[in-house]
This record gives C-alpha cells, structure tokens and sequence, in this order.
C-alpha cells in the first residue's frame, strides 16, 4: 500500500510532506471515458501530440454578473500528487474492456503532470462567462487524464465562494456570517468544501469542527434545543455553584438568577409563571459550564415571555460574579420583531440595572436563512448581529451546479472549434491570453480575450473590442490600466507562483469586488459585464468556423 493509500485508509486528509492533501482527489477520481479515451490516443500513436484546454464557465450563477473563482490551490495539490498506483493500474486491469494492451498500463504506470504547464487567473479573483479561468498545455493524453478531477475541484469551490461572496452582500460589512451547513450539505467532502470557501467567500467562521482545524477556520457555536428540552425543573439541576471571577469564592448561580428574574418579571411586563422552569435550569447550567462564553438559544418555548426573560437571569446573575454573557441566538419565528424585542429588552435591563455592556450583546439568527430572507429583513430594520446559515448556503439551492467545463481548443499547434448550433455551445479556438481592461475610476470596464501572438493592450491605447459572435455588437476602449490575468502556476512539475493563505484569498475576493461596478453586483437585474475578443480573434473564429462548418445542400 502506497503513501497515497495510506493516507486514504487513516483519513481524509493526510501530509505528503509537501502540501495537505485530499486523499480523495486522486487519478481515479475521473470518468471512465477518460481513461478509454487515453487509451485510444495510445492505441492511435499520440504520445507526442500537444495539446491546449481551456477551463471556463458558460453563464454567471444565481442569476448574477459575477463568479468568484476557487479551487486553484486544490488543482495544484491534484498536478503535484499525480500518478497511478500499483493497486491502481491492478483496478484498471480488471475494470477496463478486454483486450488493452499491457504496455498501455506500464505507460499509465509513468505518467505524471511534469510536462503539464497549468495557466490561471489568481484564486479569489471575479472571473466571468467564456473567459478560461485555467488554461492547460501539454501532452495530449495527460491533459485529457485531468478533465473531470479539474473541473470537480473547481466547480463546487467557485460556486460556493461566489454564494458566500453574495451573502456578504446583502448582509453588509458589519454584520457577522458564520456557516452551519455540515449536516446539510453533500456529504463530508461537501461540507468541508463548503466550509472552506465560504470563508474564502467573505463568511465569518464555521460550526464545522474539522474544517477549522484543517483550513485555520475559525470555529463558532452555541447549543441545540435538545441541551434546553433536557431539563425540565430546576431540582434537576446537580451543579449550582461556580467561583467569582475574582474573589474565587464560590456562589450559587441559581439563587443568583432567580433573584434577578422576579426583578426582571416587573421590568418586561412578563410573568414568571409562564416562563419555563426547565429553560432556567439548562440556562444556568450551561452558564455554569461557559460562565465567559454563555450564548443562549431562547426560542425553545417563547423567545417573549420565556426565552429573553430566562436569558437576562442568568446574564445578570453571571454578571454578579464578574462574567460578562456574549449573546443569544434564535432559531424560529419573525426574526425582524424577535430581533428588534430583544435589542429593546437588552437596552430596558442595561439601563435599569446599570450594565451597560448589555446594549452589546450579539444577538444571532438562524431559521433556513437565504439571501432573500436577509434582504427582507434589512427592509424590516432588523437588529441581528450575526446570521447562521446553513442550508441554502453549502446546498447552493438556487443554482446547484455551476456548469464549467474543459474544451480542447488546440492540438499541435493548430486550433480546433466544436460548432453547435446553440451559439453558446461554439468555443473559441487557439492559444488564448486575457486582459481586464480599467477605466480612469479604478473600476473594470472589460475583459479582453486575445491571440497568444497579439501584443498585449496598452494604457492609453484605442482597443478595438468585439463580441465574440455578434458583428454589430463592438466598441471602442482607452483603458488606463491593464491587467494580464494569466500566471504561469505549474511547469516543469514545479508550482511557479507563492501560494496565498486561505486569509489571503478571502481578502482578495473582497478586493477584486471592489473593482466591480455596484449595478454589476446588484442582486436585482445587475447589469452584465462585458467580455470581448480583438479584431483579430474575431476573424480567426469566425474564419475557423466557416471552414469547419458544414454546407448544406437542397433538392
């Protein structure tokens, strides 16, 4: 059993001794066509053949104007561990057709991603339809061998980032994210996915235990309702007392807040009999047990006349001992009124009693959040701290893929087009590089597609820039900077560029929005960022097209 194995068999994650590796992600993590298919170039003597494919995106998701690329980082690890396994070529053996020829395995056996040479704009960068975010040269048969495992590491980081990016929206700068998808989202890989580029995507921390320990994650979390239904009284309760915070003497917690909720019951016009008892006891306990990170769940029973008034208890009583309480959370009901009701109630007992850091306390919200439902709420003038989503987020329930894919566009030196009669479906051909192209303002005007052969755009210079596909649909533009998006990241087997952090990358997305016009990001009908070809890209495609297309007959 090989290190890769090894790795696989104790974990999900393991150190080559390079770079933390997924021990998922892996040549066999692919189609079976793929495999076939190398086998064909094989069998067809093209070893020697070059080739150039481009990874790219068709469409924007949720009904946007931008994607936050992801992933790269992954795609990197996936080129630096490349290489099939005895065990694995033992699989292949018995999987494949009948009748492959054993040399073709001893050639599977050597091949690594050495001669492979991967271009890509940088993680955390918006990118958008048609532009190849990756650009893949090299041998043929090896490149094809990296489609699917590509577009799987890429695919889900992007969308997921580009979620998170537009939560981060919505909810402004000041107010807090945190993800809480893991027993939502698609399995293990799925959840650590998410967890991870939600970060990346401008979220705050994640409930998500491995996550933070793998990816430097902060972790965040309170308690479920079933740590406040498992008390029922307060004679339940085994543990009272706790040590002041600086005499060390110890107290009891309970007499503490009890004393306090009968002041309480006055001050909100709510009565202790209706509150629960058995609330009180798992506040106080877990209080006891978190005296400095006390973050209560107050919607078990009634946030109004039970949940808030049992809270403030223990806060107070915690408060007399020298803790300051953090918070509460609500995980039901009209989050704009429970909300608003509970910042009132916090400033009513801040001032009465005289602790004025209860005006600060967090009050997060929970409850099958979307970017519909914050935007709604920021309508109601809502008083919500911190949102905990977890569904629509790592689900991605309102675009569940977002549908890159990996297009051969040259073969030995020679550009290759696939047609199709949905104008969409057509790729465009050869050697490509990119530009973004900036107005005086700072802000992106558009991106540039050009030939490998053309020189670059230059500042100050008249571009002819075209649609791709649409003759009458060009313009004229004099950018006052220009940025060549593709970096050389892997050659020779090497990784060229310093790898960022995960910290790095997050800041980067925020960065590169800011480069965005505001009608660009609006979540209602934004409008379209613009991507073009040169003059000369443009006849080359369409010169292509012409001779590869068909030509019909009638009778």
């Amino acid at each position: 059993m090989n290190d890769r194995e090894l790795g696989c068999a104790g974990g999900q994650f393991m150190d080559r001794g390079r770079m933390n590796q997924n021990g998922v992600v892996q040549p066999l993590l692919t189609d079976l066509y793929q495999i076939t298919m190398a086998y064909a170039y094989w069998k067809s003597d093209k070893t020697d053949d070059t080739a150039v494919f481009d990874l790219f995106f068709r469409n924007n998701p949720f009904h946007g104007e931008f994607t936050i690329f992801a992933g790269l980082e992954e795609c990197l690890k996936f080129l630096d561990s490349f290489h099939y396994s005895q065990s694995d070529i033992e699989y292949l053996k018995q999987t494949l057709p009948e009748g492959i020829e054993h040399e073709f395995f001893e050639y599977l056996g050597n091949l690594t991603a050495r001669d492979v040479t991967l271009y890509a704009i940088d993680e955390g960068t918006v990118a958008f339809p048609r532009v190849p975010i990756i650009k893949i040269e090299g041998p043929l048969i090896i490149v094809q061998l990296l489609e699917t495992t590509l577009l799987t590491l890429v695919n889900y980081a992007s969308l997921m980032a580009t979620n998170a990016a537009r939560y981060r929206m919505v909810a402004g700068k000041h107010v807090k994210l945190l993800e809480f998808g893991l027993r939502r989202a698609q399995g293990p890989d799925g959840g650590l996915s998410a967890s991870k580029y939600s970060y990346t995507g401008g979220f705050d921390g994640t409930s998500n235990v491995l996550a933070g320990k793998l990816f430097n994650i902060p972790v965040k979390g309170t308690h479920a309702h079933a740590y406040i239904t498992s008390f029922s009284s307060i004679g339940e309760l085994k543990t009272r007392l706790i040590k002041h915070k600086q005499t060390g003497i110890l107290e009891d917690l309970l007499e503490h807040a009890i004393r306090h909720r009968a002041l309480l019951s006055h001050l909100l016009d709510v009565s202790t009999e209706e509150s629960s008892e058995g609330e009180l006891a798992a506040m106080v306990s877990y209080a006891i047990a978190f005296p400095d990170g006390f973050m209560a769940l107050v919607d078990t029973y009634d946030v109004k006349r039970s949940g808030l008034l049992n809270f403030s208890a223990v806060a107070l009583a915690l408060n007399d001992l020298g803790y300051h309480a953090l918070g509460i959370r609500i995980d039901s009901g009209d989050l704009a009124y429970l909300s608003c009701l509970a910042r009132e109630t916090f400033e009513k007992v801040a001032e009465r009693f005289k602790v004025p850091w209860f005006n600060k306390l967090t009050i997060v919200a929970s409850n099958d959040i979307n970017e519909d439902t914050i935007l709604s709420l920021n309508e109601q003038g809502h008083k919500i701290d911190c949102f905990g989503i977890g569904t629509h987020l790592v689900t991605c329930q309102r675009q569940p893929a977002l549908g890159c894919v990996y297009k051969l566009v040259e073969i030995n030196g020679q550009p290759r087009i696939k047609l199709s009669q949905d104008v969409e479906k057509v790729t465009m051909p050869g050697n490509k590089n990119a530009y973004r192209l900036y107005s005086a303002d700072g802000h992106a005007l558009i991106d540039l597609l050009q030939k490998v052969s053309e020189p670059p755009p230059a500042v100050g210079q008249k571009v002819l820039c075209r649609h791709p596909f649409q003759e009458s649909k060009r313009a004229y533009v004099i950018p006052s900077h220009v940025e060549s998006l593709y970096k050389v990241y892997w050659k020779s087997g090497k990784i060229c560029q310093q790898l960022p952090t995960l910290e790095q990358v997050r800041e980067k997305v925020q960065i590169s929005l800011k480069t965005l016009r505001n009608d660009h990001k609006r979540t209602l009908n934004p409008t379209p960022y613009k991507v073009a070809v040169s003059d000369n890209l443009y006849n080359f495609i369409h010169d292509l097209w012409l001779q590869n297309a068909p030509i019909g007959e009638l009778s």
